[in-house]
């Protein structure tokens, strides 16, 4: 048997690192049932609840995650028929806002009582006997992880600063997910593919190749209308598994847009779920410009088709609403161009 029924974790996880993971596990292994609760106010650009919560219930599966906002926790109110409150702001250092503000949490709103605290920094103690009191004679025990930072020696506002400096610190479920994903667009015989992999290369990271060229070469140039919605779901499945791989930015050669151009330009229609994959974004999308003579290398079109490619992404970009960057010049020009744009970042 656990020592514990119900062990409480809270943290602002911005992000979840190694430290967090730390007394998490701890807590996991420590009791029959994890409540994990994150919140902070303000929030931290890039750092949304809903990415800190896709991190916790990754990797933390079993627990009864509850990620908040001011939003999430009046609707989590209203459900319950309980007056709502706001979340405490983060300077607040009187201490004990926060404990209380937990106890009502979990005692009024969750109706999830705890029998053990556990964390890794002094205030502790007097958390749990503040929780204690919300549940009457029942005791809180604390439980302190790691408090002076010897098995892992990090910081939130460390890894806040620079996450890709601190990658070791953090599991490749969250480190994908801070990884800045570009996209390269460009016509047939654009320079897409060359200048996305010299990217990667000038960069030192990773990046994707276009599964619907690997698929349409391994099937001698033939390709029927299921194949498409396979090659948009394939090339996001091999852009997330790349994301762990990356460091800083991971360059993808085309996207689910590409796609589904493809699958109007041959068949005249496109599954629905194609078309919800066209809409996937990414955090900068470069179009590559048709500015140098068109090369024909035996599975092109023509110079017109390139054109007019060129013009549907522009199109397209602009009706979704997608900020893009126009690359152009020779590859090593187009290099340094993005290269100065990302070091800005």
């Amino acid at each position: 048997m656990k020592k514990f029924k119900r062990a409480l974790v809270v943290g602002k996880f911005c992000p979840l690192h190694r430290g967090h993971q730390l007394l998490l596990d701890h807590a996991q292994d420590g009791s029959e049932e994890l409540l994990i609760v994150s919140y902070t106010k303000p929030e931290f650009p890039g750092i949304e609840p809903a990415r800190r919560e896709q991190w916790l219930r990754a990797l933390y599966p079993q627990a009864n995650v509850v990620v908040l906002d001011d939003a999430r926790l009046a609707a989590l109110c209203a459900a319950r028929g309980i007056a709502a409150r706001t979340l405490p702001h983060n300077d607040l250092d009187d201490g004990d806002t926060h404990r209380h503000f937990m106890g009502w949490l979990c005692w009024t709103v969750l109706a999830l009582p705890v029998d053990a605290v556990f964390s890794s920094e002094d205030y502790g103690p007097g958390f749990a006997d503040v929780l204690a009191e919300f549940y009457a004679s029942s005791p809180v025990a604390h439980v302190s992880v790691d408090q002076a930072r010897m098995q892992v020696p990090v910081s939130g506002t460390a890894v806040r600063g620079d996450p890709h400096a601190h990658s070791a610190f953090l599991s490749p479920v969250v480190y994908a997910s801070l990884v800045t994903r570009i996209c390269v667009l460009g016509g047939e015989s654009s320079g897409k593919t060359t200048l996305t992999a010299a990217l990667a290369a000038h960069l030192d990271t990773s990046w994707v190749a276009e599964y619907g060229r690997e698929l349409w070469e391994s099937q001698d140039g033939v390709l029927a209308y299921g194949d498409l919605l396979k090659i948009g779901r394939e090339q996001l499945k091999r852009e997330a598994a790349a994301a762990g791989q990356a460091r800083r930015w991971l360059f993808c050669d085309t996207s689910p847009m590409t796609t589904y151009f493809y699958c109007i330009e041959m068949f005249g229609k496109a599954e629905a779920e194609l078309a919800q994959l066209a809409e996937h974004r990414y955090d900068l999308v470069l179009l590559c410009a048709p500015d140098f003579p068109f090369i024909q290398d035996g599975t092109r079109r023509d110079e017109d088709f390139r054109a007019r490619q060129h013009a549907w992404y522009q199109q397209e970009l602009a009706r979704r609403g997608i900020a893009y960057v126009d690359v152009t010049g020779s590859v090593e020009q187009r290099i340094e161009q993005v290269a100065t744009l990302l070091a800005r970042e």
